[in-house]
């Protein structure tokens, strides 16, 4: 097995939690707030931006741990569940998110307000769960 150097993958968390920062200030009181359009629009960036970033991070992980190329984006996830790095849980919520980035960078469907206010609300807790279990995982390799 690959010895994982575990700094890169701390600056990416280093910039996941950033962006999760940035998101707790800003996020609306209720629905209405969130409908202004400065607001929406910054909301939606920083949920992209965080979501980037854990798919980044899972592509070092693939990298360092010399676990093969992946055949799509989704194969990170599974090869990182795989390895143990995370849940097989969180990699299918990370499946969910790479889905919901790509709506909201590519619109393949009008972007739903409703649901990316509940996303704000009620999701960002699993980019927290991402982060413990990578750290965990990095404690792990490196003792």
């Amino acid at each position: 097995m690959a010895r994982l150097d575990g700094e890169r993958v701390l600056i990416k968390l280093d910039e996941t939690y950033g962006y999760m920062r940035e998101l707790a200030s800003i996020a609306p009181n209720n629905y209405e707030e969130f409908l202004g359009v400065e607001k929406k629009r910054a909301c939606e960036r920083l949920l992209q931006l965080t979501i980037e970033c854990m798919i980044d991070i899972c592509h070092v992980l693939v990298s360092e741990l010399r676990l093969g190329l992946p055949a799509e984006e989704n194969d990170l996830f599974t090869k990182v569940a795989d390895e143990g790095v995370i849940s097989q849980r969180m990699a299918s919520t990370l499946r969910e998110m790479k889905g919901f980035r790509n709506i909201l960078v590519h619109e393949y469907a009008k972007v739903d307000d409703r649901l990316v206010y509940e996303a704000i609300r009620t999701r960002t807790d699993d980019f927290r769960k991402f982060a413990d279990e990578i750290r965990a995982y990095i404690r792990e390799s490196v003792e």
